[in-house]
């Protein structure tokens, strides 16, 4: 059995209020609450204060409808939100979110730990001189807690959850005794202060940074999405518990905001936000407001200390980095995460030491800002996923939840990239490129993950859309592209061909390699897609952006005339047929058969004849032999299309052409000239005299060229061994040559 599927057979069985409810709920009404609320009231006034929850609430509430969707469709396992985006954006987006998911709910032990240590000190001054040593003496306590299981906390969080509503209500009763309506109005508007109250030149505080300090406040959604391993039945616990969880949240501090914005002045409330919930709270009740700050955010630091471990295992299990398996293996019987609880423990020791022993509040402000960042990622990367779930039409997404719609997701995904930048576009910046950074690196890895996602579904909705589109707007010769049908065969016999024609066709077009199999169909049946699959893996080691397409046929022509008349892409069919060079006689009537086929069948041809692949560090030129419009166009286009190719780099174009009399060697020049500036190709012109045979004069001026284009028409019947002894001449003692006869259909001067 997987290990991602082992945390489904054993381990804990919550319910939704114990499972979800109540840790998202002790973590949404946390440290924010007692410590930086009111803060945020006296800088940005009640409607700013009521602004900033409405805008961060529309967030999580999104991302939770979001949640919703996704979890009543799928069997949800362990690693909560991480699961949830690397089965529905991928095994890269999944790997790199989750990490920095992790590292977001590692650094939320240690916020959550400053926050109950500057409650604790305020409470008790004489414990100032020991802030540290009080932070990270409960750092061990919680880890020693944490690492007994998930079952024994969230038994004592019932309790806690009862002294933290009893706090609420004595310290929102205070504030409803002390309301005035003249000190509403006093406190309605901002009035932001310096970032340092000591220093007046320092700069004030502003919106976005208020925000950042007020966000964390609402992401206590993770606390319960992270215990989806844990739970009896995902699918209804996670959406009902959330949803409850972020209502009543918001009931609360907007509470909150209107009755302290109301009770007290702007300076106390900046000053001193959580004296005020101590000090004035109903019938002197300031111990339970202790008590619950001290339950909230414990209660919230150990529930950060389950989620990050939980988070970190499921990505371990999907074995996307070979250094983070360690961290897979969980403890017998309850599958606990004690590796990756253990690095948690050690980044928060290591963020408490580099907070310091000052208690002012400033550590808390700056670790506030960096979880509000890696959370806004990671809910906007949900949104997508919700998104694109819905959005792309798979219709295996059929969630049980009801009350969803793409565009909500859509306007939640962007509202998290929004904010993140205006709250600090650099910070933002730094975020995205270290997320970035590691997609990019998973990329290169080329995982093969063992579950679907949903990319799949939304790209094929978009292509079928754009096909038919594309099929109802009329060619031009402006829009011509090159779409190739390579006859490659065994590709590791024909890589030469299948190179320029990847080259000719430049990522402007598109490319179909061509194999048929030949002998009886119901023998061959079975080995066709073992020979889509060689040509399939063929073009991803080799880095070749091509199609393939397998035929089986009792004979090779018919396998031929099959892929010329069926291969396409909705309306994208090929323009072009690229055959190898036949030097076989046996096969040349057969050969020139299927030319002419190709021919009827609308297609421009391109014969190859390849003599190796160019060094790369030498330098390259490409002869083209001008006898004419008709196939000139399509012979100086296909150089161009080559050249830009970085393989081709500072390659020289030369274009030829020959003369027998030297009277008009320079209005030919001028002529060839003019039709190469109009085409807006970088070329050389060379007029050649001779009256030599054109073969001799190929291999007099050409023979040291990189590769050689020239044109051809088709023979007339009875004239094929004529018409292949003259092109072998050509061909014989000569670098590689594409041999081009245009249909037309490209425009040269567009």
């Amino acid at each position: 059995m997987p290990e991602s599927e082992k945390q489904n057979k054993t381990g804990n069985r919550f319910g939704t209020f114990g499972g979800v409810f109540t840790p998202a709920i002790l973590t949404i009404l946390g440290v924010i609450m007692f410590m930086r609320a009111n803060f945020v009231v006296g800088q940005a006034g009640v409607l700013g204060a009521l602004a900033i929850l409405l805008i961060a609430k529309s967030i999580t509430l999104t991302t939770t409808m979001s949640v919703s969707a996704i979890s009543t469709n799928m069997r949800l396992r362990g690693g909560g939100a991480y699961f949830i985006i690397s089965r529905v954006l991928g095994v890269e987006f999944g790997g790199a979110i989750g990490i920095a998911l992790f590292f977001a709910l590692a650094l939320s032990v240690p916020f959550y730990i400053l926050g109950f240590a500057e409650a604790l000190v305020y409470s008790y001054p004489v414990l100032v001189p020991y802030f540290q040593i009080t932070t990270l003496g409960t750092a061990v306590i919680l880890f020693s807690l944490a690492f007994f299981g998930a079952g024994w906390v969230i038994k004592t969080q019932y309790m806690i959850m009862a002294f933290l509503f009893l706090a609420i209500i004595a310290f929102l009763g205070g504030a409803l005794l002390h309301f005035s309506f003249d000190t509403l109005q006093q406190n309605l508007f901002p009035q932001y202060s310096p970032t340092d109250l000591t220093d007046s030149n320092a700069p004030l505080f502003n919106y976005w940074a208020v925000f950042a300090i007020y966000f964390p406040a609402v992401t206590g959604i993770d606390a319960g999405i992270n215990m989806s391993g844990d739970l009896e039945d995902p699918a209804r616990s996670i959406p009902r518990g959330t949803l409850a969880a972020v209502a009543v949240g918001f009931l609360v501090y907007f509470a909150q905001i209107v009755l302290f914005g109301g009770a007290f002045e702007r300076q106390e409330l900046i000053t001193a936000p959580y004296k005020l919930l101590h000090d004035n709270a109903i019938f002197g009740w300031s111990l339970l407001v202790t008590l619950g700050v001290v339950a909230a955010t414990l209660s919230s630091a150990l529930g950060s200390y389950l989620g990050a471990p939980r988070v970190l295992q499921a990505v371990s299990r999907d074995r996307i980095l070979q250094f983070l398996h360690f961290f897979a293996r969980g403890s017998k019987g309850t599958d606990e995460p004690r590796r990756a609880l253990l690095l948690t423990f050690v980044i928060t020791i290591g963020v408490l030491l580099w907070a310091g022993n000052e208690s002012g509040g400033a550590a808390l402000n700056g670790v506030a800002s960096i979880i509000t960042m890696f959370f806004l990622c990671s809910y906007g990367m949900i949104n997508l996923a919700a998104f694109i779930e819905d959005f792309g039409g798979n219709p295996s997404f059929r969630p049980q939840f009801r009350h969803f719609h793409w565009l909500a997701a859509l306007l939640g995904a962007i509202g998290c990239l929004v904010v993140t930048i205006l709250i600090n576009w650099l910070a933002a910046f730094i975020a995205i490129l270290i997320i970035g950074l590691l997609l990019w690196y998973l990329k290169t890895r080329r995982l093969i993950a063992k579950f679907g996602d949903a990319r799949r579904g939304f790209i094929y909705k978009q292509t079928r859309n754009n096909l038919l589109r594309l099929r109802r707007m009329p060619e031009d010769p402006k829009n011509w592209r090159p779409n190739i049908l390579v006859f490659s065969g065994n590709p590791m016999a024909r890589e030469e061909i299948i190179a320029y024609g990847v080259w000719m066709e430049s990522r402007r077009g598109i490319v179909y390699l061509a194999n048929v199999l030949v002998g009886d169909l119901v023998e061959l049946a079975p080995r066709r897609p073992g020979a889509v699959q060689q040509l399939t893996q063929f073009c991803n080691e080799k880095n070749y952006a091509a199609f393939p397409v397998v035929v089986a046929a009792e004979k090779l022509e018919q396998g031929i005339n099959m892929l010329l008349q069926a291969t396409a892409i909705g309306p994208i069919r090929p323009n072009m047929a690229l055959f190898g060079w036949s030097a076989k006689m046996e096969r040349r009537q057969e050969y020139i058969d299927e030319l002419r086929t190709a021919s009827r069948l609308g297609m421009s041809l391109a014969i190859i004849e390849a003599k190796g692949l160019p060094d790369l560090g030498e330098s390259k030129r490409v002869d083209i032999w001008w006898r004419g419009h008709k196939n000139g166009a399509l012979m100086l286009l296909l150089a161009f299309l080559i050249t830009e190719n970085w393989e081709w780099a500072d390659t020289k174009i030369r274009v030829l052409r020959v003369i027998e009399k030297e009277a008009g060697q320079e209005q030919a020049a001028q002529a060839l000239q003019e039709l190469v500036e109009l085409a807006r190709v970088e070329a050389e012109v060379e007029i050649v005299l001779e009256d030599e045979s054109f073969s001799r004069v190929l291999h007099k001026y050409s023979a040291d060229a990189t590769c050689v284009i020239l044109g051809f028409e088709l023979p007339q019947k009875a004239d094929e061994a004529e018409w292949h002894a003259n092109y072998r001449s050509f061909i014989d003692e000569m670098p590689t040559m594409i041999l081009v006869n245009s249909l037309g259909g490209e425009d040269l001067f567009a």
